[in-house]
This record gives C-alpha cells, sequence and structure tokens, in this order.
C-alpha cells in the first residue's frame, strides 16, 4: 500500500517505520518519561544505598517503593525495543521471501534484498575494497542515542555508571555485527527507526533541561 503512494521500497520502509513508531509512540514517551525519573531519583536511591548499605533486603524493599512512589519502571528503557522486536521479525520473514525487492533501489542502494555495496579505493583487512555502509551508519545513530540515554548524574552507583558506559559501547557493535550482511531493507528500518528514538530523546533532554 505504501509502495503504491511513494513509488519507491526505500520510501515505503521509511514510512512503514515511522508509522509504527507512530502507533507504538505512547509506550515510547511512558518509557522515556520513566527512565528521565530514573535520573532524577538516583540521589535518593544513592542515599538509600549508604543507609542501607549493611541491610541488603531492606535496601531492596525501600528502592522498589521510591520506584513505585516516583512512577517509575527499571526496565521501562527495554520496552520500545521488546514492542519493535515482533514487527522487525515479521519484516525479517517477509523481506526475505519478498522478490519485488531485488534489483528495488534506494538511493546509492542497489538491491533492498541484499546488503548495500560501496567500493572503495584501498583493499582493506577483512573487508577487502567493498563495506556496507548503512549499517555502519546505524553504528553511528546507536552510539548517538546510547549517548542521549545514558544516566550520568551526581549519587550514581560507579557501578552502574560503569555498565552503563559498557553498553552504550556493547550495543551497537553488537547491533552492527548482526546487522552488517543482513538485507539492506531491514537495516533501512533499523536505521530510520534509531534515528526516530534519539531524535525524540534529545527533544525530551532539551524540554527537561528549560
Amino acid at each position: 500500500m505504501l509502495h503504491k503512494i511513494f513509488k519507491n521500497y526505500g520510501l515505503a520502509i521509511i514510512a512503514l517505520t515511522l508509522l509504527i513508531n507512530l502507533i507504538l509512540f505512547p509506550f515510547t514517551r511512558q518509557s522515556m518519561l520513566s527512565m528521565k525519573r530514573m535520573q532524577q531519583i538516583q540521589p535518593l536511591v544513592a542515599k538509600l544505598r549508604e543507609q542501607c548499605k549493611d541491610n541488603p533486603q531492606r535496601l531492596n524493599k525501600e528502592t522498589m517503593e521510591l520506584y513505585k512512589k516516583h512512577k517509575v519502571n527499571p526496565f521501562g528503557g527495554c520496552l520500545p525495543m521488546l514492542l519493535q522486536m515482533p514487527v522487525f521479525i515479521a519484516l525479517y520473514v517477509a523481506i526475505s521471501k519478498f522478490v519485488r525487492l531485488i534489483g528495488a533501489d534506494f538511493l546509492w542502494i542497489q538491491d533492498l534484498s541484499s546488503p548495500d555495496v560501496v567500493m572503495l579505493p584501498v583493499s582493506l583487512p577483512f573487508l577487502g575494497n567493498q563495506i556496507h555502509a548503512l549499517p555502519l551508519i546505524m553504528i553511528a545513530g546507536m552510539v548517538l542515542q546510547q549517548r542521549l540515554s545514558s544516566m550520568s548524574m551526581a549519587g550514581q552507583d560507579p557501578a552502574m555508571a560503569q555498565q552503563q558506559k559498557m553498553m552504550a559501547i556493547m550495543m551497537p557493535i553488537v547491533f552492527g555485527f548482526i546487522f552488517y550482511t543482513m538485507p539492506s531493507a531491514l537495516v533501512l528500518y533499523w536505521l530510520t527507526n534509531t534515528i526516530f528514538m534519539t531524535s525524540y530523546q534529545f527533544y525530551l533532554k532539551k524540554a527537561t533541561a528549560t
């Protein structure tokens, strides 16, 4: 249906991604607001950790009550990605069997059913004289998204801060490795989704800072 409107499968995939994000937007917004509240109560969590350092059970109970009081879901940040996974799996199955994508072009991509190819003037170790540029752009977008969503505040647990730094590095690398040889159509879907999420996180960060 979207291809009939835009006459290009690349544009149709981008439009589909935006449509899915708009449908899931209430969940995404609630998740990101929960993450912002998590940032704001970090000094209170640090104070509880100091007060209950010899009583782990009381610390867990008090922390959960604090989360409940401030309407914080510690796992809320994973919700948008979890909601996207069924859509991604369905797209993976559909695209792998959709013959009309073979030879369908978009920008520099010559075939949306295969990884994009960009020729290099020199040969690189492990890569040769060509790279798949779209997954690399996706990695850069995910790095920016991770930086915007990282929680760096006074009173934060150093172990948690270090874990977040590791996640900000490892997650884009893992996703880049997974997506590097996938069809361009799937990478385009995830890249568009990443840009949408990053843009909203940037807006939310500016809005809460003013």
